[in-house]
């Protein structure tokens, strides 16, 4: 699993996530994969684009994980 940090961040959006971690290769891209449905946010399918992702959350796409501290 990897690990994000927000730093002085409140939330991260999940296309921009997805984006910055290396999953995707543009956030248009993201945010096509997100509307198909291939991203989770804490176990659950999510469908909102920017998807306020804040600290503890856990994001799984293709296999992979990433947890938001």
């Amino acid at each position: 699993m990897e690990i994000f940090q927000l730093h002085d961040h409140e939330y991260i959006e999940l296309n921009n996530l997805l984006k910055i971690m290396g999953f995707c290769e543009s956030g248009g891209i993201a945010k096509m994969l997100i509307a198909d449905g291939q991203v989770s946010v804490d176990g659950q399918i999510e469908l909102r684009k920017r998807c306020k992702i804040r600290i503890g959350q856990v994001v799984i796409f293709n296999g992979q994980k990433v947890r938001v501290e």
